[in-house]
């Protein structure tokens, strides 16, 4: 949606900031109740998922919703 490069049946992508003591039950919970609420396909990921060489453009390029 950033790009304007989504189609029908694309997913979203969000970056979140875990709490230091979430666990993966509650970022797949979260990411279950994201796709409940908005409809789509939500792809959650953390800054530390990211592979090394986007881990400065993604957060740069993010927008807080």
């Amino acid at each position: 949606m950033l790009h304007g490069t989504d189609r029908d049946g694309s997913d979203l992508d969000l970056m979140v900031d875990a709490l230091p003591d979430a666990t993966l039950f509650d970022l797949g919970g979260l990411q279950d109740e994201l796709e409940s609420l908005l409809g789509v396909l939500v792809d959650l990921l953390t800054p530390a998922d990211l592979a090394p060489k986007v881990r400065a453009k993604v957060p740069a390029e993010a927008q807080p919703v």
